[in-house]
C-alpha cells in the first residue's frame, strides 16, 4: 500500500474536535499489520493529536476500500467501548512487549 495514498485518504477525514479536514502533511503512517494501518494525525486548527486505525483492502479491479476509526486525545468516540473490546485489548497487552517496530513488521 502506498503511504501517499493513505495520507490523501486521511486528508479527507475531518478532525473530531473542530471539524476541519486534516492536512496530508500532518498525517504520519506508523505501520500496519495485515490490512489494518495505524496513522498519527495532527490538526493544526485546534492543535489536537489523534490516532487513526484504517482497514484497507485492495479489491481486484476496484478502488481500495477503507473503514476508518479515529481516536483523539480531546475527542470521544460516538459510542461507548464494549466490554469485549476492553478484554481483547487487555489480552493483547498482557503479552505485548512494547516493540511496535516488530509488531508492524510482521505480515
Amino acid at each position: 500500500m502506498n503511504n501517499n495514498f493513505l495520507r490523501r485518504l486521511i486528508s479527507n477525514v475531518r478532525c473530531s474536535v473542530c471539524g476541519r479536514r486534516y492536512v496530508a502533511g500532518n498525517v504520519n503512517v506508523l505501520g500496519h499489520r495485515h490490512d489494518i494501518w495505524f496513522l498519527s494525525v495532527f490538526c493544526p486548527s485546534c492543535q489536537s493529536q489523534g490516532l487513526v486505525a484504517a482497514v484497507v483492502r485492495e479489491e481486484r479491479e476496484e478502488e481500495p476500500v477503507a473503514e476508518l476509526m479515529e481516536v483523539t486525545k480531546k475527542g470521544r468516540d460516538k459510542r461507548p467501548v464494549e466490554m469485549d473490546e476492553v478484554l481483547d485489548m487487555h489480552n493483547f497487552l498482557k503479552s505485548f512487549d512494547g516493540d511496535f517496530a516488530c509488531l508492524f513488521s510482521r505480515s
